[in-house]
């Protein structure tokens, strides 16, 4: 029979077992699992943030791609893993805060029931690129061609319901103006059909738009961000464009993400790790040329900052009816 003294004595004991865990922690190799191939940006993250995990922790860091379902196959595995601390999941905007406001009962795990926020790494603006002869230069000369010409004008974007579909439908509703989404297959083709003139406009990652910007061939004419990117300190915020454009801003951004439930000493020691490495210059200089700047907060920050991104977007999508073709 339990008594009092036994439960106490039961929970003084869990108490200990978790305390020594957590003090040991790590002893065994970590694992990064990301749902995109390797080279891409999250991909580029998990991998050079792997080594200040290793250099301050004394443990391997083995980065894992589990690509497949737009990166949900990878989400779900980490939802599922055991709380240890030894799982990461390195993460865009997506498939933790856009994902289920599109695929909704289709998704097998709960972002916000089942991945706890560990660190943001840092924010990832779209450019507004024209081409070289569009007669466009800054968000009011945008905005501007956009109501002369309702209906007429285009934006292409890398894919149904990403973050760039999102920003181009989030300028329209706050702006008023009708310009026309077409989707690509990635990034590349969508900034290309810009220099082509097939489309008249992208909401693009730097990343993705930079070599057709250094070759003459587009334009940036905008940034998404409320501040000026520091990679692009020339382009002004899209919310310059129009008074109604006062309070835009539309990122996507990359994060790491645990397993719901793991002791909230781990997840400090590991916030405190990534945020100390974002500080690191060497590792700065790299993520810039790929859009992403730095933006280290704290798990509490990071999880509210998930929450209103979350509801941000699902408004959108309901604003837009944006729907996956079956």
């Amino acid at each position: 029979m339990l008594t009092r003294r036994t439960l106490l004595a039961t929970a003084a004991a869990a108490a200990v077992t978790q305390a020594f865990a957590q003090s040991a922690y790590p002893d065994h190799p970590i694992r990064i699992v990301v749902g995109y191939a390797a080279g891409g940006g999250v991909d580029l993250v998990a991998r050079l943030l792997g080594e200040p995990i290793k250099a301050a922790l004394g443990q391997t860091v083995i980065v894992e791609n589990r690509t497949g379902a737009s990166a949900m196959i990878a989400s779900n595995l980490v939802a599922k893993a055991a709380p240890d601390g030894y799982t990461i999941l390195a993460a865009a905007s997506g498939e933790v805060a856009i994902n289920q406001h599109l695929f909704k009962e289709k998704m097998n795990y709960d972002p916000a029931r089942e991945l706890t926020p560990l660190a943001l790494v840092g924010i990832v603006p779209c450019v507004v690129v024209v081409a070289e002869a569009t007669p466009v230069h800054n968000p009011k000369e945008l905005i501007a061609y956009a109501k002369a010409n309702p209906g007429k004008l285009s934006f292409s974007s890398s894919g149904v319901g990403n973050p760039q579909q999102l920003a181009g439908e989030l300028m329209n509703f706050m702006a008023g103006t009708n310009v026309l989404h077409v989707p690509y297959r990635g990034s590349a083709p969508a900034v290309t059909d810009v220099a082509t003139g097939a489309v008249t406009m992208s909401f693009s990652s730097l990343a993705a738009a930079l070599p057709l910007m250094d070759a003459g061939k587009i334009r940036a004419v905008a940034v998404t961000s409320k501040e000026r990117m520091p990679q692009l300190p020339n382009v002004a915020p899209l919310s310059e464009g129009a008074p109604g454009l006062a309070d835009y801003e539309l990122l996507n951004w990359f994060g790491l993400f645990i397993t719901a439930g793991t002791p909230q000493p781990i997840v400090d020691k590991l916030n405190g790790v990534i945020n100390a490495a974002l500080q690191d210059k060497t590792i700065v200089d790299k993520l810039l040329p790929q859009g992403i700047v730095p933006k280290p907060m704290s798990p509490a920050d990071y999880k509210k900052f998930v929450e209103s991104e979350t509801a941000k977007f699902g408004k959108i999508v309901q604003q837009a009816n944006i729907k996956l073709a079956e």
